[in-house]
């Protein structure tokens, strides 16, 4: 494990991003567009993607195995875009890591219960995201202190029609009926986008609830918080990179197929990035 003298310091050193798969790319966006001056690492750990029906210990095993990684490319900061891997392993990273800035995805609860006039809010999330000690706690706290009911929603399949780029297939159709249509149904007008996949899928979840009835609904996606809150954290450790004539550069890597990445970027994001291949899947 590196150690704290390791720790980069140089505001012109890259922010590291790091997702089970492509889903992290919907906060990169948001990262990219809020702190332009940024050089940004994209990490996919898609070769063992998703995340969200894995066991605790092998999530918390990826995960410090691909912050490792990105500790190594001399990361300033670490962005964990993945809220299964937040909820499971940020506490070990930021033990690992004392002295890097770790920012981390949390399902964005409390806005939520801001917006819902009907007291009720869907969060559409991975079966390990809902079960997670720390997702719990937060619907805990949030619940008693605003009166409003939470109802979680487990997704299985989800990330991965986003994985393959199926976004607009009917069987991807198919599943966003599946999982939203029960939580119109029980009253719901504000739902919680728990995973970082599916902010790709806002029209097809929109969508799907007007055929299930919904008059009006908020749709909360928490990537521009998160970036918000990076650029926070860089300006209170004086690691803001200074104003550049163009946009930084932007460096992605996965443990799966680099083409697939590099279309994915091209296909999401409309950037062209020639993405690399991590030799040795990290373990």
């Amino acid at each position: 494990m590196p150690t704290v003298s390791d720790m980069p310091t140089a505001v012109h050193a890259p922010v590291g991003i790091f997702d089970s798969g492509l889903g992290g790319l919907s906060v990169l966006r948001h990262v990219r567009r809020l702190l332009p001056h940024e050089a940004l690492i994209y990490a996919a750990d898609s070769a063992f993607a998703p995340y969200g029906g894995k066991d605790e210990a092998a999530v918390l095993a990826r995960t410090v195995a691909m912050a490792d990684f990105l500790v190594a490319q001399g990361v300033k900061a670490l962005v964990i875009a993945c809220n299964t891997a937040t909820a499971g392993a940020i506490v070990e990273i930021r033990r690992r890591y004392p002295t890097l800035p770790v920012v981390g995805v949390e399902p964005g609860l409390k806005p939520a219960a801001l917006q819902t006039r009907t007291g009720m809010v869907g969060v559409l999330a991975t079966e390990r995201t809902l079960a997670s000690r720390r997702f719990l706690a937060l619907e805990a706290q949030i619940a008693e202190s605003s009166g409003v009911r939470f109802i979680g929603q487990p997704c299985p399949g989800l990330a991965d029609q986003v994985e393959k780029g199926e976004l607009r297939s009917p069987a991807t159709m198919e599943l966003v009926r599946r999982f939203v249509g029960p939580l119109i149904a029980a009253g719901a007008d504000a739902l919680v986008l728990g995973c970082t996949h599916y902010p790709f899928l806002v029209a097809q979840i929109e969508s799907a609830a007007r055929e299930a009835g919904a008059a009006s609904l908020a749709i909360i996606d928490t990537g521009d918080a998160v970036a918000r809150q990076l650029g926070k954290v860089l300006a209170e450790q004086g690691l803001l990179s200074p104003p550049l004539p163009t946009p930084a550069s932007i460096a992605a890597w996965t443990t799966g197929s680099a083409s697939s990445l590099s279309t994915a970027m091209r296909k999401l994001l409309h950037l062209t990035i020639a993405a690399k291949r991590i030799a040795e899947r990290p373990d």
